[in-house]
């Protein structure tokens, strides 16, 4: 647990010594925000290179901690909670934080990259890593589908979370593939379909398993 809580201070601490690294070759503004195009639509002060690190370096770290320390957090202390696969779990998280902070951070020098071409296939990344991890989650307050059924039946969790396990992590790839392939506007309209395939999927097989009585025949 020690070498994990290393490892995520040292990935934390790398976007912000990217951004010193690029601070002194900033012009007097530079890009804060971006369409659904890739397009830079607001832009900020030279200093403002160091609130991205900032604000995703204080998100990684609550995170981790709860992540960390569920079964000392969640009200009801589920004790089939696995500590280190919720800490593998915050780490990943942190990782991919820390990934999302550089990819933002060099799209800040160089304009000419497609932002939808860098950012969307990360975060299909993302969600095919959390589905690896959807069958591993116990039942818990903080992590995975905090449905009625599933917080209340941990038979309806499980399923819940093996399917939901195997449709994000095949959706992820899916969005990694598409937008790659795909150009402007359709990235994030295909990208945002398939996250709600993602989400709905799972929380119409959470619901059916509980009108049925909390079985899957």
């Amino acid at each position: 647990m020690k070498k994990q809580l290393l490892i995520a201070i040292g990935l934390i601490i790398i976007p912000f010594a990217y951004a010193i690294y690029l601070y002194p070759t900033l012009p007097a503004k530079i890009p804060m925000h971006f369409n659904m195009n890739g397009e830079v639509d607001g832009w900020g002060s030279r200093e403002s290179i160091y609130l991205l690190p900032s604000i995703m370096g204080l998100t990684s770290i609550f995170v981790y901690f709860i992540m960390a320390n569920i079964k000392k957090i969640d009200p009801k202390r589920y004790e089939n909670a696995d500590d280190k696969v919720y800490a593998q779990f915050g780490l990943f998280t942190v990782g991919f934080l820390t990934c999302l902070s550089m990819v933002i951070l060099y799209s800040t020098v160089h304009r000419s990259i497609d932002m939808n071409k860098m950012l969307f296939p990360l975060l299909g990344f993302a969600f095919t890593g959390m589905g690896i991890y959807m069958p591993k989650l116990k039942q818990n307050y903080m992590a995975g589908f905090k449905l009625p059924w599933t917080l209340e039946n941990e038979a309806n969790w499980n399923a819940t979370h093996a399917l939901a396990g195997k449709v994000w992590t095949i959706g992820g790839a899916l969005q990694m593939i598409s937008a790659l392939l795909l150009n402007g506007p359709a990235i994030f309209i295909v990208f945002m379909s398939i996250t709600a395939v993602m989400v709905i999927i799972p929380s119409v097989f959470s619901y059916r398993m509980f009108k049925r009585g909390n079985t899957t025949k």
